[in-house]
C-alpha cells in the first residue's frame, strides 16, 4: 500500500480563556512562537499547511500560511477546525489524509505523522491519535478526507466530542514515552508557559524526543 499524501491543519481558533484571551501559538518560549515550534516539528517536504484561525487571521501573516476559520459558528470546539481543515485540504490540495495538531503543543514529536501512519496502517482504521502518560490525544491525529461529510453530519447533529466521533469508525493510538517532559504537553494558562520556558532548553537539546 502507498504511503497516503498528507496535509496538516494547525488549530489555533480557541478563545484562550485560561490565557486572559490571548493567542497563545504566538507566545515565545526559548525566544521563539510556539506556532513556530510547532510548524518546525510537523514539517515535512511538500506537505501543504493550513492554519484554523478564527477573527483576524492577518495576525498570524507573518507565518505565510493560509487560514481558514472553523466550519461553524460560535465556537464548536476543535471538530469545527479540523472540518475547515479538512474542506481546505480538498478544495486546494491532493492530499488523502489530514494532520491535525493544535498551536499550543511547543513539543510535539518529530516523528509525530509517521508514527501515526504507521499505527494506523497496522490497525486498518480510518483515523489515529497520539498517546502518552496513559492518555490519548484525540486532537493530535490523522483525518482521511473522505470522512469530510460524516463528520460534517455529526457537527450538525451536535456532536462535540472527537474520540466519540472517531471511535464510530475505530481510531488507533500511536503512544509515546515521557522523557524530559510530556511531549504533547500544552500551554493553556501562565504557569504552563512559565513551566514550558523551563522545559524548552532540555526538549531543544534532544532530550525528550
Amino acid at each position: 500500500m502507498s504511503k497516503p499524501e498528507l496535509a496538516a491543519v494547525v488549530l489555533a481558533g480557541g478563545r484562550a480563556t485560561r490565557m486572559g484571551g490571548v493567542d497563545k501559538p504566538l507566545l515565545e518560549i526559548g525566544g521563539r512562537t510556539i506556532l513556530a515550534r510547532v510548524l518546525e516539528r510537523i514539517a515535512q517536504p511538500g506537505m501543504p499547511v493550513v492554519l484554523n484561525a478564527n477573527e483576524n487571521p492577518g495576525r498570524f501573516a507573518a507565518f505565510g500560511l493560509p487560514a481558514v476559520a472553523d466550519a461553524m459558528a460560535d465556537y464548536p470546539g476543535p471538530l469545527a477546525g479540523i472540518l475547515a481543515g479538512l474542506d481546505w485540504a480538498a478544495a486546494t490540495t491532493t492530499a488523502d489524509v489530514l494532520l491535525s495538531v493544535p498551536g499550543d503543543c511547543p513539543f510535539i514529536p518529530m516523528d509525530l505523522a509517521d508514527r501515526l501512519l504507521a499505527v494506523r496502517a497496522a490497525a486498518r482504521t480510518p483515523f489515529a491519535c497520539a498517546a502518552s502518560g496513559g492518555w490519548t490525544h484525540p486532537v493530535i491525529g490523522l483525518w482521511p478526507l473522505a470522512m469530510r461529510e460524516p463528520l460534517r453530519q455529526a457537527l450538525l447533529d451536535g456532536e462535540r466530542k472527537i474520540d466519540r466521533f472517531t471511535g464510530r469508525f475505530g481510531c488507533a493510538a500511536a503512544e509515546w514515552p515521557i522523557g524530559a517532559c510530556d511531549p504533547f504537553f500544552n500551554v493553556n494558562t501562565p504557569e504552563e508557559l512559565a513551566e514550558a520556558e523551563r522545559l524548552a532548553p532540555l526538549v531543544d537539546a534532544g532530550a525528550s524526543n
